[in-house]
């Protein structure tokens, strides 16, 4: 099964989705510039062989509910995070709206 909801954080709408397969759930938070998601998230392919697509993500490890994430912490990120100020350890929701608010002004990096 697959749940899009849209949602919102603060006075910003993101999207939650929720793939449900057997044995995992698959979690996701997208903003218009990047996402956070579940442990599922390769965060070492887009670091490492997806550099060039610059793209804005996040990771939380050991969610299990869209509220564990939205609650989790960054276990690691990709460099386009790191360039806008995401780094380990920050809560997700800071994350998420860093996103939204960095990632679509250059001028606040």
């Amino acid at each position: 099964m697959v749940k899009v909801e849209p949602m919102w954080l603060g006075d910003y709408p993101v999207v939650s989705i929720e793939v449900r397969l057997p044995k995992t759930n698959l979690l996701i938070i997208q903003t218009d510039h990047g996402y956070v998601m579940c442990g599922a998230l390769d965060v070492q392919l887009l670091r490492n062989k997806l550099t060039d697509r610059g793209v804005i993500a996040a990771r939380a490890v050991g969610v299990k509910t869209m509220d564990e994430l939205l609650g989790g912490t960054v276990e690691s990120c990709t460099q386009a995070a790191e360039n806008i100020g995401i780094h380990a350890g920050m809560p997700i929701r800071l994350a998420l709206i860093t996103m939204i608010e960095k990632a679509g002004n250059p001028n606040l990096q």
